[in-house]
């Protein structure tokens, strides 16, 4: 019992000490000033040979922005997003941060530091409105009332800012467009890419569909998927996210989510493992209709396993016509759309699933993204041309 209550207390300590790190990065040889990174700090408090997590990505992109500056001869001091007692103590020629802190410490920096906002989530009022929007309508349909792990805190990121990357297309920058600042595109990465299947089975898999996530399933619209494929028995349906997270998501679906033979709950799948590969490769497409992305990071990892996506607008993924966009997100439009896509010809399914998979190769890879973030800080902080 003592070591219970200790841990109750030392845990939260050792997590916030660990929070307030300071991470100083130096180049190899005189350094061309200061750079503060307000990001992910976990890869850089890793043990050497211990490999970054790729639960996310996140984690790899907050990594390869430090050395981007590194490589080009800046010093460059890394902290967490979450480090809410930071206060800059010498002068630095970039400040790039993610929402969170970032107007406090912006107040605080030397007034000729170019202050970059990386914004990858949409904005928190568009964000928070599509999300509460999902919560009600959920509570008229079904008489139950669910919380939300995805709303976003108010911030003042984009207004603090001088200019800004933004990780999601079209759909996530008009977010942000009211603000009249420099949005620069960096397209996002995704934590592994796999080889294309010649040999995959359309035929066998045209009624197999997936949805995969992280948390926030009725943000992501899990509740509208399976109540669309619940009422569909000769389609099937695999569920992959971290279930164990939201238990009163899962207490009110649990009859769709374990009860329905046409629904194969599965729970939260490495995207690294076999297993993630061999669910990819029994299903025909994803069906993703969330209300509110900043990059789409699930739909990219199943168009680079070969799903073709079904997608709401606001999953911000460029599919280049490989996938289904939808023009309205309710039940009935999520059946029609499965069901009209399985019922096209095999050589057609495979040339979406082939085209999907390409876009994703051609745009989101982690050699992408650092293409995209030099080019970014080339151009737009150092003014190379």
């Amino acid at each position: 019992m003592l070591r219970r209550v200790v841990n109750k207390f030392v845990k939260p300590y050792l997590q916030a000490r660990r929070l307030e790190q300071v991470v100083n990065l130096e180049p190899a040889g005189v350094s061309r000033g200061n750079i503060l990174i307000s990001y992910i700090l976990e890869p850089f408090l890793l043990r050497e040979g211990e490999p970054i997590p790729h639960g996310h990505t996140h984690f790899w992109e907050s990594y390869q922005m430090a050395h981007t500056f590194l490589e080009l001869g800046f010093s460059v001091d890394v902290i967490s997003y979450l480090n809410r007692t930071f206060v800059p103590k010498k002068e630095y020629k970039f400040f790039v941060s993610a929402r969170t802190n970032f107007d406090r410490i912006a107040r605080r920096l030397n007034s000729n530091c170019t202050k970059v906002a990386h914004l990858d989530t949409a904005h928190w009022l568009t964000n928070n409105h599509a999300a509460y929007g999902r919560l009600l309508s959920l509570q008229r349909r079904r008489g139950i009332t669910i919380d939300n792990v995805r709303i976003v805190e108010n911030n003042w990121a984009i207004e603090s800012a001088d200019l800004a990357t933004v990780l999601g297309n079209e759909y996530t920058m008009n977010t942000y467009a009211y603000a009249n600042k420099p949005l620069h595109h960096i397209r996002i990465s995704s934590p592994c890419t796999y080889p294309w299947n010649e040999n995959k089975d359309f035929d066998r898999c045209r009624k197999r569909f997936l949805w995969f996530g992280s948390g926030g399933f009725v943000h992501k619209g899990l509740d509208l998927v399976l109540e669309a494929f619940a009422d569909m028995p000769d389609y099937q349906l695999t569920v992959c996210g971290p279930l164990q997270g939201e238990k009163r998501f899962v207490r009110a679906f649990h009859k769709e989510l374990y009860e329905t033979p046409n629904i194969n709950t599965v729970g939260w799948v490495d995207v690294t493992s076999d297993h993630f590969f061999e669910i990819a490769n029994n299903c025909l497409g994803l069906v993703y209709p969330t209300c509110a992305e900043g990059g789409g990071g699930s739909a990219i990892t199943c168009m680079h396993a070969g799903l073709i996506p079904i997608l709401s607008y606001e999953a911000s993924v460029d599919t280049d016509d490989s996938g289904v966009l939808l023009q309205d997100i309710t039940i009935e439009s999520l059946r029609e759309a499965v069901i009209n896509l399985s019922g096209r010809p095999r050589s057609e399914l495979k040339a979406l699933a082939y085209r999907s998979w390409e876009v994703a190769q051609e745009n989101h890879t982690k050699e992408q993204f650092a293409r995209d973030y030099k080019a970014f800080v080339d151009n737009a902080l150092l003014g190379k041309k």
